[in-house]
């Protein structure tokens, strides 16, 4: 039998001394008793041949030419040294995988009686490749090892430093953790005591992770990491859509919306701007997905290196957790036994189901139309022969007249216009009605007032415009005594909606001929849009009178630049705003300070309300009527926090008979409705007016 221990190079397991083992004799001149050492020794070296390492084939290469003469010069006497040489040299390499498989080339030439177990150096094996053996063929370092290579010796360095590091790394990645758990969806209750409470979330998870074995924790791990930097992105949604829509984040439909938010930070920084701020967002949403992954990865594997400190700790804050929670104790009026991350799942989770039930419900009651068979002699009787104005003034809300750094500003120029009206023949009414909208959306606003329906998101606005529920404008189409058309500045591409509408001829941005400089996200200044208004439309011959559905931009926000009057002669095609444009206010200057962003919006209303009651008291006549109100109120940040969505509205006319048949609706004489003036829901404008003025309810 053959002796295979010299040519695998394996490593002797057995734990006798090299000295005490029996030495086989060439298989030329067996001895007796030899051919069972034999055996025991081809025994060892099968069972420890699962055991050998990638650096095992480097050993031949390892040897040098003084240890290869080795076993030539030996005399008789020292039989046993080649054996001992030899395990030497095949055991080295192996106690050193765990700083390389390259330590062998080095160590073998130095090898000593007293150093068969000592690892080679790591600094020594990561250079071991430079020293190999002329005409060896060189086996490149696996870079990883390299890296783990010197992340150990800057390790073994600098210790201190390495466990200040760690602990540094792992208490950032469990403040990570505990702030995404914890996390408030409004900016408002951002307050310490929110970020003291004990989650119940992160107790469960530890339990899970404490018993789960290496591989699946690590999974188990990154996809909860993964579904927390997940919720976190959509709690700091929740946050924007609370301070500007004041409504939480619908993960059903309000990804739509991006492209319009997209829009108004082009217009209003420009499209460097706007790409710059895209990148950031971008760039931060995968960093909160990146880093929770990884913190809640490297607390599990903190648990399962520590799991009988780990299980302790997680039974002792579970007895606390429940007794707190059984006790109600609180800490500045917070519950320290928190559940907020599940309670904002189950929140997120019944807002989809009731979108989807939405969505089935709204489209009967959108089918459902108490004017929809009326015959056309049966509609609007009692303003036959009016030239009718609806219009929107954009964010005009109750925040506008009863704030108090607005207030008195607005008010101001709502009396001084309110005297021009009387002089001229004119007298209003004012009330308040409710908008489906808030801050932002404000088509929401549009439709819900001109279809009587509740449109409150946008699966509602593309249900109803998709079908054929009568609209005020359509109701006057229907009738056959009026002509419908639209001005509507803001809309800059194609406006499908015009046909739900029933507007005959549409004036949008494109169609308005203005040449001047826009500002911010309004295309045009409002007293050019209703200039051009009357030379384009109104100021011509018809044989019809009007029904004009006008939109008002110039209070959009960020309210700044703001246009200001000019002489109605100067206006042409508005080159004169470029001065104004280029002398006004930066979005910048005011975009971060709310009390700047209440005075200029206020500013901006002034100005809008002012544009449509000097055109109607120069082109108005004795049979013009016109109904404004805001479409929604401006955002949280301007409204404040507990704003209402009312927003007022008003009906002016110089036909006392108009005003006449709305007596009994308890509104407010002029254009400033009383605090307690009647409020509705906007949705119910559309019915009462129609049916005060003349219209038979046929479903």
């Amino acid at each position: 039998m053959s002796f295979n221990t010299s040519s695998r190079q394996l490593p002797n397991t057995d734990e006798e001394s090299p000295e005490a083992r029996p030495v086989p004799e060439p298989p030329a001149e067996p001895a007796p008793g030899d051919g069972e050492t034999t055996v025991e020794a081809t025994s060892r070296d099968r069972e420890a041949a699962p055991e050998a390492t990638s650096g095992e084939p480097e050993a031949p290469a390892a040897a040098t030419p003084g240890v290869a003469r080795t076993p030539v010069e030996a005399t008789p006497g020292d039989t046993e040294t080649p054996v001992e040489t030899t395990s030497r040299d095949t055991k080295t390499p192996l106690d050193a995988t765990s700083g390389g498989t390259e330590a062998a080339p080095e160590a073998a030439p130095e090898t000593t009686p007293g150093d068969a177990e000592a690892p080679a150096p790591a600094s020594d094996t990561s250079e071991a490749p430079d020293e190999a053996a002329p005409g060896a063929t060189p086996v490149p370092a696996a870079t990883p090892a390299r890296g783990r290579l010197r992340w150990r010796g800057w390790r073994e360095k600098y210790p201190v430093a390495a466990r200040t590091l760690a602990w540094t790394t792992t208490g950032l990645a469990a403040a990570l953790v505990l702030f995404a758990l914890l996390m408030p969806s409004k900016i408002d209750d951002f307050r310490p005591a929110e970020f003291v409470r004990i989650p119940v979330e992160a107790i469960f998870g530890a339990a899970v992770l404490i018993v789960l074995p290496r591989k699946p924790r690590i999974a188990v791990a990154a996809l909860a990491g993964l579904s927390l930097g997940a919720l976190t992105v959509l709690n700091f949604l929740d946050i924007g859509f609370n301070e500007y829509l004041g409504r939480g984040f619908n993960v059903v439909l309000d990804w739509t919306l991006f492209s319009d938010a997209q829009a108004y930070l082009q217009d209003t920084m420009g499209k460097k701007g706007a790409l710059g701020i895209v990148v950031v967002v971008v760039l931060i949403v995968l960093a909160v997905l990146c880093l929770m992954t990884l913190s809640v990865v490297r607390l599990g594997n903190l648990l399962a290196r520590h799991t009988e400190t780990a299980t302790r700790t997680t039974l002792v804050m579970a007895i606390v957790w429940v007794t707190c929670a059984a006790l109600g104790v609180q800490f500045t009026g917070v519950p320290i036994a928190s559940e907020h991350t599940t309670l904002v799942v189950q929140d997120r989770a019944e807002r989809v189901r009731n979108t989807i039930r939405d969505e089935a419900a709204f489209a009967k009651i959108a089918k459902k139309d108490a004017f929809a068979n009326t015959p056309p002699d049966q509609l609007l009787t009692g303003l036959r022969g009016k030239d009718m104005m609806i219009t929107f003034i954009e964010s005009y809300g109750r925040s506008a007249i009863e704030d108090p750094v607005m207030a008195p500003g607005v008010d101001a120029t709502l009396t001084a216009e309110n005297e021009k009206l009387t002089k001229a023949g004119f007298a209003a009414k004012s009330g308040w009605l409710t908008s489906a909208t808030y801050g932002g959306s404000s088509w929401l606003g549009h439709s819900t007032f001109l279809s009587g329906l509740w449109i409150n998101n946008q699966q509602r606005y593309r249900t109803v415009t998709a079908g054929s529920h009568l609209t005020l404008p359509g109701a006057f189409k229907k009738t056959g005594a009026w002509d419908t058309v639209g001005v509507m500045p803001g809309v800059q591409k194609a406006w499908p909606e015009q046909k739900f509408y029933d507007i005959d001829k549409l004036y949008d941005s494109r169609d308005l001929g203005y040449k001047g400089p826009k500002f911010s996200w309004s295309t045009m200044p409002d007293q050019y849009a209703l200039t051009a208004f009357e030379r384009l439309v109104h100021g011509k011959k018809h044989d019809k009178p009007l029904m004009s559905t006008i939109i008002l931009t110039s209070s959009h926000q960020p309210w700044a630049p703001i246009p200001k009057t000019v002489p109605q002669d100067q206006v042409g095609d508005g080159s004169i705003y470029d001065a104004i444009q280029k002398a006004g206010k930066k979005p910048a200057d005011i975009i971060t300070d709310s009390t700047k962003s209440r005075q200029e919006y206020g500013k901006s209303i002034q100005y809008s309300v002012t544009s449509l009651i000097d055109y109607l008291v120069k082109y108005g006549n004795k049979d013009t009527v016109l109904v404004f109100l805001g479409d929604h109120q401006p955002i949280a940040r301007v409204s404040g926090n507990n704003a209402s969505r009312d927003v007022p509205v008003s009906i002016v006319a110089k036909d006392p008979k108009v005003l006449d048949k709305i007596a009994d609706w308890g509104w407010t004489d002029g254009l400033q409705p009383q605090h307690d003036a009647p409020v509705w829901k906007m949705s119910a404008f559309r019915d009462r007016f129609l049916t005060v003025y003349g219209s038979t309810p046929r479903p």
